[in-house]
């Protein structure tokens, strides 16, 4: 790991696969720092780690449950003492599908304290320093499921929608500390997310006719995280090949 304090730092939430992967390997090309936060698969957050450091950046692992409170002080309490992030993306996430009459309370927990608990938690943290510094991007990795719900995901709907309405309203308390939120929704991307869904059938409502890549989803995050996005803060980017206009 690479010793570079001059560069901003962003924290990416589920950053070990998939669009947190993606985000963190694009990020780390446009002269970011990596805090790279992951649950489980070391081995996967390590060869991230890599790819970070093979495009200059300098990565920090960083492993606790984003939906429990008390790993989420253990392990970034100690670091905002020493420098406040630039950037947060809220990108960990989870499924537990199932028709609502049949859903288990735990399933309907769960999904909602990944999703929703989290982002409260861990907006509030890295908030207060970003406030202080008066400079700051929170983009949060919502879903075409938050916009438009999806039956057999009403827990998983609902917590993509409860993000949407909660960067609105905290877009609105710090847009004057020249602090932008934003959220990027993903249609289907291939991702293992997707891997036992009916694609050929899904992708017919889809007018691009495919699914989305990881790294179309991470440049999108990478132009919310750029100069040219100063100006742009609680609004909606769809990355969705136009299932929702």
């Amino acid at each position: 790991m690479t010793n570079n304090n001059s560069k901003p730092t962003v924290l990416v939430t589920g950053g070990s696969r998939g669009i947190g992967a993606a985000i963190s390997r694009r990020l780390a090309r446009s002269g970011y720092d990596i805090w790279l936060n992951y649950r489980s698969g070391t081995e996967a957050a390590e060869k991230v780690l890599e790819d970070v450091e093979k495009e200059g950046g300098n990565c920090r692992l960083l492993q606790f449950d984003v939906s429990q409170e008390a790993e989420i002080k253990e392990v970034l309490e100690p670091l905002l003492e020493e420098k406040t992030p630039y950037g947060f993306i809220h990108n960990a996430g989870i499924t537990r599908d199932g028709l609502l009459a049949l859903m288990p309370t735990e399933n309907w927990d769960a999904v909602l304290n990944v999703h929703l608990r989290s982002f409260f938690l861990l907006s509030r943290l890295l908030i207060k320093p970003m406030l202080s510094e008066r400079k700051g991007r929170i983009v949060a990795v919502s879903s075409v499921a938050g916009e438009t719900g999806q039956s057999g995901q009403v827990n998983y709907s609902a917590a993509k929608a409860g993000m949407i309405g909660a960067v609105k309203a905290l877009a609105r308390e710090t847009a004057r500390r020249n602090i932008q939120i934003n959220v990027v929704s993903p249609g289907f991307i291939e991702t293992d997310m997707i891997r036992d869904l009916p694609m050929k059938e899904l992708l017919k409502s889809v007018p691009a006719r495919r699914a989305g890549r990881p790294e179309e989803v991470a440049g999108a995050v990478n132009f919310l995280m750029s100069e040219e996005a100063g100006y742009i803060t609680g609004q909606v980017l769809g990355v969705n090949g136009g299932l929702y206009m």
